[in-house]
């Protein structure tokens, strides 16, 4: 009888298929060691219908690694939801960083609020309700923020992520880091179509889609991580 992969039926599936091995490595590594503004956080949005959408905690400690590494006094974030990355990335950067921040949605941002309030780092996030694209499309006019940011990080609509990286890699300086979640959509990139949910086959296409492109553009290096449902890592090189 022909082996034939069971359809994920999780609204946000991780590339990582084991249940166990997941939860063995988010109470071995992440959780002892996320900070309590973070964990407060994710409690807080436990409850949300859209709690999926939330950065996954072990893709947030790979980003945090990240910041400590780039060391970066701008950043720009494009998809807040209620602000877990926000958060951690705010708890990261010197205390005179600033963060921009885009999403369309500022009642899911307000969850997150109190706790960022509390972490006392509100003051180095710049919130902006709206698209990304026309607040991208304007930091582009003014020719002094061409190469301004030092780090990105996108987790939001799928079909714009190209989009989303041609005006960034402007804005980001050579050396910079851009972080994309969902690039490898549960791991359904690599599975045939028919075995994909038909909910997921749109963004599946658009993941795909990305990932080939990105994988031609010669001004980045990148590395494709299997943490959560897939991120790509890219630094600028040129």
């Amino acid at each position: 009888m022909e082996n034939k992969r069971e359809p994920v039926s999780l609204k946000n599936p991780t590339v990582l298929q084991s249940q166990e091995l997941h939860e063995y490595i988010l109470k071995t590594s992440v959780y002892p060691r996320e900070p309590n503004p973070l964990k407060e956080l994710r409690i807080a949005t436990a409850n949300h219908p859209m709690a999926f959408m939330g950065t996954a905690p072990d893709a947030g400690q790979l980003m945090t690694f990240l910041l400590k590494l780039v060391n970066p006094k701008k950043t720009i974030e494009i998809g807040v939801f209620t602000g877990y990355s926000l958060l951690l990335t705010a708890l990261t950067i010197p205390d005179d960083g600033k963060i921009t921040a885009i999403d369309i949605n500022r009642k899911t941002y307000e969850i997150g609020l109190p706790v960022i309030k509390k972490a006392r780092v509100e003051h180095k996030i710049d919130f902006i309700e709206s698209q990304a694209l026309p607040i991208l499309d304007k930091l582009l006019e003014d020719p002094e923020k061409e190469g301004s940011f030092d780090f990105a990080f996108v987790d939001a609509d799928k079909n714009n992520y190209w989009n989303y990286h041609q005006r960034l890699m402007k804005l980001i300086k050579v050396g910079g880091i851009l972080m994309y979640d969902n690039t490898l959509w549960g791991g359904t990139v690599a599975w045939p179509e028919e075995d994909v949910p038909e909910a997921k086959r749109e963004y599946r296409l658009c993941a795909i889609e990305f990932n080939k492109l990105v994988s031609a553009d010669t001004n980045v290096e990148i590395s494709q991580v299997p943490l959560g449902d897939g991120i790509t890592i890219c630094r600028r090189i040129c």
